[in-house]
């Protein structure tokens, strides 16, 4: 993989931070539909 190692890890890494940053996204989106959900629902239940 010597003459193709340049351009395979950066691909790699850019893949793992995408990824990283999409499930971080949608972690902190549930997090907020849930507080608005028990916001609507009236609160601690």
């Amino acid at each position: 993989m010597t003459p193709y190692a340049a351009f395979v890890w950066p691909a790699w890494g850019i893949t793992a931070l995408v990824l990283g940053a999409v499930a971080a996204r949608t972690l902190i989106a549930a997090r907020r539909w849930d507080r608005a959900l028990k916001a609507a629902e009236g609160g601690d239940r």
